[in-house]
């Protein structure tokens, strides 16, 4: 009884360490945001992303948990605290997890967006489609059986161990049709066909949101053993491979832009969720390398020639790079290539396409009724003047005040 109770605690502190850790990622997704948006939607960046992570945890609380996993907390707080208060701590892990989907919007949307339509629309994803999904993949009893019948097709389940596509690739896909039914931002393509650069109002902000993220996801990742038991060093080191391979693919093929540095071992990152615990380090390293190629190539398309303007181009950064990692979970899991094995790579192939499609509709669907009913973008006055002033009516940097 005692040993028992002595690894409820230690696996209560260990999943609370990983909440805190992810918890304090969202600071480096405000930060990237921040450092990357034109100087006057900084404080729109910083804002909207902590008023997010609270509507997503009244979202996700009420409706989104219970969704994804059957189990709610309308009982005494004597039964919630049973177990050193472990279900409790679960759920504030796994909401740190669904509070990414609108902290990574928000970096699509930036600079253009209306700030309460996005709140809603917050509530709406992470409290029903996000955890549809969730709920599909992590949750081998859920009401859909996807995980069982992907099982009797494939003689596996679907694998993804810290979230490549539950939550990346998801994120991605919710994204893009909020991209595409914003538009760009006024000025940013021209008539002439040209496109207007909008560089990164802040480097050295951008800098440390990757930093911040980069130290934030090793309890992302590490922690999604969810118990002390099962917490492996192959995850921490394929994780860490991944990071430096993507470091090195957006600063070798982004050709030493300081933006592609930084975004990818993010890159890199979001690619090894899925498989982090299966592979070898070396099928890490290449995982993570390729991510960093993809993202730097895919952004630069989309951004000149698509003319898709995806402000920190968080389609190609989670929703590709996301199911890259859900379909290399499926390769290099395999016992043939170095991995443990136990991973089909059909059974990954159905459910990244699965995710990709939930997420699309979803997107589509919550997006689309919210321009119909409410609009999604700034009116053109505003947008000029930027979110700070006509939104939150302060400047980042107000010092051009003569009259203090």
């Amino acid at each position: 009884m005692i040993l028992e109770n002595i690894k409820a605690g230690v696996d209560t502190l260990f999943i609370m360490l990983g909440a805190i850790m992810i918890l304090a990622m969202h600071a480096g997704f405000a930060f990237l945001e921040l450092g990357t948006v034109r100087e006057k939607n900084q404080v729109n960046a910083l804002v909207k992303i902590l008023v997010d992570f609270s509507v997503s945890t009244i979202a996700y609380f009420f409706i989104g948990y219970s969704l994804a996993y059957g189990l709610n907390f309308w009982m005494d707080a004597e039964q919630l605290a049973t177990k050193n208060g472990f279900e409790l701590v679960k759920f504030f892990f796994l909401l740190t997890f669904a509070a990414a989907i609108p902290a990574i919007i928000s970096g699509g949307i930036a600079e253009r967006a209306k700030f309460n339509p996005q709140l809603l629309a917050t509530f709406l994803l992470v409290g029903f489609i996000y955890p549809l999904f969730e709920g599909m993949a992590w949750n081998p009893t859920h009401f859909s059986g996807f995980q069982v019948w992907i099982k009797s097709f494939t003689g596996e389940d679907f694998h993804d161990f810290a979230g490549s596509v539950v939550v990346h690739a998801v994120g991605g896909w919710i994204a893009l049709p909020a991209i595409l039914l914003l538009g760009a931002r006024s000025g940013r393509y021209r008539k002439d066909g040209k496109v207007a650069a909008h560089p990164p109002s802040n480097v050295p902000f951008l800098a440390l949101g990757a930093w911040i993220l980069t130290v934030g996801w090793f309890g992302f990742n590490v922690m999604s053993a969810q118990t002390i038991d099962k917490i492996s060093g192959l995850v921490a080191i394929n994780s860490l491979m991944a990071m430096v391979g993507g470091t090195l693919g957006g600063w070798f093929f982004g050709k030493n832009d300081a933006g592609f540095s930084y975004n990818g071992p993010l890159a890199g990152l979001v690619a090894i969720c899925a498989g982090s615990d299966l592979m070898h380090p070396l099928g890490a390293l290449f995982v993570g390398l390729s991510a960093g190629a993809l993202f730097v190539f895919i952004f630069t398309l989309e951004q000149n020639r698509w003319k898709i303007d995806d402000v920190l181009g968080v389609w190609p950064l989670h929703g590709l790079c996301g199911v890259w990692g859900g379909i290399a979970a499926g390769i290099f899991g395999q016992k043939v290539l170095g991995g443990l094995g136990g991973v089909s790579l059909t059974a990954q192939l159905i459910g990244t396409a699965v995710a990709v499609i939930i997420a699309l509709l979803g997107g589509t669907i919550v997006y689309g009724a919210l321009k119909l009913i409410l609009g999604l973008r700034m009116d053109p006055e505003d947008e000029y003047a930027g979110a700070d002033l006509s939104i939150h009516h302060v400047s980042a940097t107000p010092d051009s005040e003569k009259t203090w």
